[in-house]
């Protein structure tokens, strides 16, 4: 069996307190993009599990992996034959797309199904908890509100009209922990999910991630793509969640020269929502 785990982007992120545990609260708006991994898993007669990937490589231990740490999560709860399991990677790591997470999500609900498990979704997003914060909100995989850690989801009324949107990752990473170093704590004027119903042509001066500000004083070169993409007739244009990926919607499919992202990864899709 075969499944396509997709990214997702932050339509806006505001980092909005710190927990006693030592993580931060947020609200940010997920929604799920059409950039997408294949993952597949076939049953073994008999042996022990196994797992390959192609595509773009898939750096540290294997144990680290969160397609192999979902794995070790259900067979510690339940029997099912051993796999051998196979992750093309085209989402690019690093970059607040959510790959990681989306693969391990989407593996759960693979293995529930081929393996017919009858684990239910409340379920699924518990266990999803379990490998990180991201995961949960690709059970259901459609466009919500979340707070929390990003974990406690809320559905939301949202039109997204067909648009170009058009994702550009520099050959730069930042980690989670680096984005958070550099935040500035501070209360939202108003809820993304007030900004969120508002045109997307309002987004831009109503719409924020907070953790541009520190992320792109730290690699100007983020910001410059930022830049870039209004300056190419961008309607919106934002990190995703902590970067280093950027992306922008275009009425127009918009005119890129070729020099321009040189060096970067960049994707371009029709997009329209309606939730």
């Amino acid at each position: 069996m075969i499944c396509f785990p997709n990214a997702k982007i932050n339509l806006g992120l505001n980092v909005v307190g710190v927990r006693p545990d030592g993580y931060h609260n947020i609200e940010t708006v997920f929604c799920p993009i059409p950039l997408r991994d294949a993952l597949e898993a076939i049953p073994l007669r008999q042996g022990t599990d196994h797992f390959s990937s192609s595509g773009i490589v898939v750096d540290g231990p294997l144990e680290n992996n969160l397609v192999m740490k979902a794995l070790k999560l259900l067979r510690s709860r339940y029997s099912f034959p051993s796999l051998d399991i196979y992750l093309h990677k085209s989402i690019p790591f690093g970059a607040g797309l959510g790959g990681g997470s989306a693969d391990a999500a989407f593996f759960l609900k693979l293995v529930n199904d081929l393996c017919r498990l009858q684990i239910d979704d409340d379920t699924l997003r518990q266990l999803a908890g379990e490998l990180g914060a991201d995961c949960p909100f690709f059970i259901s995989n459609k466009p919500v509100f979340a707070k929390g850690t990003g974990n406690v989801f809320e559905d939301i009324p949202f039109v997204l009209e067909e648009m170009f949107f058009y994702l550009v990752k520099p050959d730069i990473a930042v980690s989670t922990r680096e984005a958070y170093a550099g935040i500035q704590l501070k209360e939202p004027e108003v809820s993304l999910k007030e900004i969120i119903r508002k045109p997307v042509g309002q987004w831009c001066t109503a719409m924020r991630n907070d953790f541009e500000e520190s992320v792109f004083l730290k690699h100007p070169a983020i910001g410059q793509i930022k830049q870039s993409l209004y300056d190419l007739g961008a309607t919106y244009a934002s990190m995703s969640g902590s970067g280093s990926s950027v992306f922008g919607l275009f009425k127009n499919k918009p005119q890129i020269p070729d020099t321009l992202f040189h060096g970067c990864y960049t994707f371009i899709h029709k997009l329209a929502i309606s939730q």
